[in-house]
Protein backbone atom coordinates (compact mmCIF):
# COMPACT_ATOMS: atom_id res chain seq x y z
CA UNK A 1 0.00 0.00 0.00
CA UNK A 2 2.45 2.57 0.75
CA UNK A 3 4.33 1.49 -2.61
CA UNK A 4 1.55 2.58 -4.41
CA UNK A 5 0.87 5.64 -2.54
CA UNK A 6 4.69 6.96 -3.01
CA UNK A 7 4.34 5.85 -7.02
CA UNK A 8 0.89 7.81 -7.26
CA UNK A 9 3.13 10.78 -5.43
CA UNK A 10 6.10 10.87 -7.28
CA UNK A 11 4.58 10.00 -11.07
CA UNK A 12 1.71 12.68 -10.65
CA UNK A 13 2.11 15.30 -13.30
CA UNK A 14 0.10 17.70 -11.20
CA UNK A 15 2.06 16.84 -7.82
CA UNK A 16 4.82 17.54 -10.12
CA UNK A 17 4.21 20.94 -11.38
CA UNK A 18 3.03 21.94 -7.86
CA UNK A 19 7.08 20.84 -6.71
CA UNK A 20 8.10 23.27 -9.54
CA UNK A 21 5.89 25.99 -8.33
CA UNK A 22 7.05 25.97 -5.14
CA UNK A 23 10.49 25.91 -6.19
CA UNK A 24 10.13 28.60 -8.85
CA UNK A 25 8.88 30.54 -6.06
CA UNK A 26 11.19 30.21 -4.04
CA UNK A 27 14.08 31.13 -6.33
CA UNK A 28 12.61 34.35 -7.31
CA UNK A 29 11.84 34.83 -3.27
CA UNK A 30 15.09 34.32 -3.06
CA UNK A 31 16.30 36.83 -5.88
CA UNK A 32 13.90 39.45 -4.39
CA UNK A 33 15.21 39.13 -0.77
CA UNK A 34 18.97 39.70 -2.20
CA UNK A 35 18.02 42.99 -4.25
CA UNK A 36 15.98 43.95 -1.24
CA UNK A 37 18.35 42.82 1.81
CA UNK A 38 15.33 41.09 3.63
CA UNK A 39 13.30 38.61 4.24
CA UNK A 40 9.91 38.17 2.45
CA UNK A 41 6.89 36.51 2.24
CA UNK A 42 8.50 33.76 0.08
CA UNK A 43 11.63 33.09 1.52
CA UNK A 44 11.47 33.26 5.44
CA UNK A 45 9.57 31.48 7.69
CA UNK A 46 6.34 32.55 6.35
CA UNK A 47 6.98 31.19 3.04
CA UNK A 48 8.74 27.83 3.86
CA UNK A 49 5.53 26.90 6.29
CA UNK A 50 2.98 28.00 3.29
CA UNK A 51 4.93 25.66 0.73
CA UNK A 52 5.86 22.92 3.45
CA UNK A 53 1.80 22.85 4.19
CA UNK A 54 0.90 22.66 0.59
CA UNK A 55 3.71 19.31 -0.25
CA UNK A 56 2.22 17.94 3.11
CA UNK A 57 -1.32 18.23 2.38
CA UNK A 58 -0.80 16.77 -1.17
CA UNK A 59 0.56 13.36 0.50
CA UNK A 60 -2.50 13.06 2.94
CA UNK A 61 -4.69 14.07 0.06
CA UNK A 62 -3.20 11.14 -2.21
CA UNK A 63 -3.86 8.64 0.84
CA UNK A 64 -7.35 9.96 0.91
CA UNK A 65 -7.58 9.12 -3.14
CA UNK A 66 -5.87 5.68 -2.65
CA UNK A 67 -8.77 5.50 0.21
CA UNK A 68 -11.82 6.86 -1.33
CA UNK A 69 -12.17 7.02 -5.36
CA UNK A 70 -13.70 10.40 -6.26
CA UNK A 71 -13.51 12.30 -9.68
CA UNK A 72 -13.33 16.14 -9.43
CA UNK A 73 -13.12 16.80 -13.13
CA UNK A 74 -16.65 18.11 -13.27
CA UNK A 75 -15.50 21.05 -11.58
CA UNK A 76 -12.88 21.92 -14.54
CA UNK A 77 -13.95 23.51 -16.96
CA UNK A 78 -13.65 21.31 -20.96
CA UNK A 79 -10.44 23.65 -22.32
CA UNK A 80 -8.81 22.62 -18.75
CA UNK A 81 -9.32 18.86 -19.13
CA UNK A 82 -8.29 18.91 -22.43
CA UNK A 83 -4.93 20.78 -21.83
CA UNK A 84 -3.89 18.81 -19.06
CA UNK A 85 -4.72 15.62 -20.72
CA UNK A 86 -5.97 13.41 -17.56
CA UNK A 87 -9.80 11.50 -17.11
CA UNK A 88 -9.67 11.79 -13.68
CA UNK A 89 -9.10 14.61 -11.06
CA UNK A 90 -8.96 13.33 -7.46
CA UNK A 91 -8.94 15.59 -4.33
CA UNK A 92 -4.64 15.66 -4.81
CA UNK A 93 -5.15 16.82 -8.22
CA UNK A 94 -8.17 18.80 -7.62
CA UNK A 95 -6.21 21.11 -4.86
CA UNK A 96 -2.77 20.38 -6.63
CA UNK A 97 -4.80 22.77 -9.68
CA UNK A 98 -5.06 25.75 -6.74
CA UNK A 99 -1.82 25.04 -4.98
CA UNK A 100 -0.49 25.59 -8.93
CA UNK A 101 -2.44 28.56 -9.57
CA UNK A 102 -1.58 30.32 -6.51
CA UNK A 103 2.13 29.64 -6.89
CA UNK A 104 1.91 31.27 -10.15
CA UNK A 105 0.45 34.30 -8.82
CA UNK A 106 2.97 34.48 -6.41
CA UNK A 107 5.95 33.87 -9.10
CA UNK A 108 4.29 36.83 -11.24
CA UNK A 109 4.73 38.94 -8.24
CA UNK A 110 8.00 38.23 -7.09
CA UNK A 111 9.32 38.75 -11.07
CA UNK A 112 7.92 42.05 -10.80
CA UNK A 113 9.08 43.10 -7.62
CA UNK A 114 12.77 41.80 -8.49
CA UNK A 115 12.29 44.35 -11.92
CA UNK A 116 11.21 41.78 -14.56
CA UNK A 117 9.30 43.10 -17.08
CA UNK A 118 6.04 41.23 -16.57
CA UNK A 119 3.69 44.55 -15.01
CA UNK A 120 1.47 43.59 -18.05
CA UNK A 121 1.32 39.82 -17.45
CA UNK A 122 0.78 40.50 -13.35
CA UNK A 123 -1.86 43.10 -14.16
CA UNK A 124 -3.78 41.12 -16.31
CA UNK A 125 -3.58 38.56 -13.76
CA UNK A 126 -5.02 40.37 -11.05
CA UNK A 127 -7.74 41.76 -13.28
CA UNK A 128 -8.79 38.29 -14.08
CA UNK A 129 -8.49 37.44 -10.37
CA UNK A 130 -10.69 40.74 -9.79
CA UNK A 131 -13.31 39.30 -12.09
CA UNK A 132 -13.73 35.81 -10.02
CA UNK A 133 -12.49 36.26 -6.57
CA UNK A 134 -12.16 38.07 -3.22
CA UNK A 135 -9.14 36.13 -2.62
CA UNK A 136 -6.15 38.67 -4.60
CA UNK A 137 -2.53 38.86 -3.82
CA UNK A 138 -1.65 41.43 -1.26
CA UNK A 139 -0.05 44.18 -2.79
CA UNK A 140 1.84 45.36 0.86
CA UNK A 141 5.07 44.84 -0.68
CA UNK A 142 4.50 46.31 -3.82
CA UNK A 143 2.92 49.39 -1.97
CA UNK A 144 5.90 49.44 -0.05
CA UNK A 145 8.58 48.93 -2.86
CA UNK A 146 6.48 51.84 -4.90
CA UNK A 147 6.93 54.33 -1.41
CA UNK A 148 10.63 53.81 -1.07
CA UNK A 149 10.83 54.91 -4.68
CA UNK A 150 12.50 58.43 -5.36
CA UNK A 151 10.46 61.39 -7.10
CA UNK A 152 12.83 60.85 -9.93
CA UNK A 153 11.70 56.94 -10.30
CA UNK A 154 8.22 57.96 -9.77
CA UNK A 155 8.19 60.52 -12.50
CA UNK A 156 9.50 57.75 -14.84
CA UNK A 157 6.59 55.73 -14.17
CA UNK A 158 4.00 58.59 -14.54
CA UNK A 159 5.95 59.27 -17.82
CA UNK A 160 5.69 55.92 -19.23
CA UNK A 161 2.17 55.30 -18.39
CA UNK A 162 1.23 58.01 -20.49
CA UNK A 163 3.28 56.92 -23.65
Amino acid sequence: MIEKILDLFMHNRIIQLVVAAVIFDTVFGVIRAVREKKFNSCFGIDGAIRKISMIVSLCGLVIVDCLVKVNLIGFLPDTVRQNIGVDTIGTAEFFGLLYICYEVVSILKNMYLCGLPVKKVWCAVKKFLSNYTDELPDDDEITQQVEGMTDQQMGNIKKNKTM
